[in-house]
């Protein structure tokens, strides 16, 4: 599976909690297709942002996590201040599936909460 790419340097950015994240960037790479585009860090290592096609804010309801619309082109150097790449833009700058997304946050959800409970 192909992931969509960047419209007219516009994206929305889903941010989810770093834990979550990762393990959904597993999962993403793991899959079969380049599933996963950019993913952005903050400084502090609290939470992930997968850059996701314009217009997906307007219908994102995962819970757990947010979806902001932004503007912005994919470069080298992180789009927001405070940021760096954990996975950084390619040569196609192509951003997740918001679908693909949606279903690997669930997993991630699913792995962390059975993780937690053999403790």
């Amino acid at each position: 599976m192909t992931s969509p790419a960047v419209r007219e340097d516009t994206w929305d950015l889903v941010t989810v909690p770093a834990r979550q994240g990762l393990e959904a960037v597993d999962i993403l790479r793991r899959g079969a297709g380049e599933a996963v585009g950019p993913v952005l860090h903050d400084d502090s290592c609290d939470t992930l942002g997968f850059l996701v096609p314009s217009g997906t804010a307007d219908a994102w309801d995962v819970p757990g996590s947010a979806c902001t619309q932004t503007l912005g082109g994919v470069s080298p150097a992180p789009p927001l201040e405070g940021s760096g790449w954990l996975l950084p833009p390619g040569e196609a700058d192509l951003v997740t599936d918001p679908v693909v997304l949606r279903e690997a946050l669930g997993e991630a959800a699913r792995l962390i909460e059975a993780a937690d409970n053999c403790r």
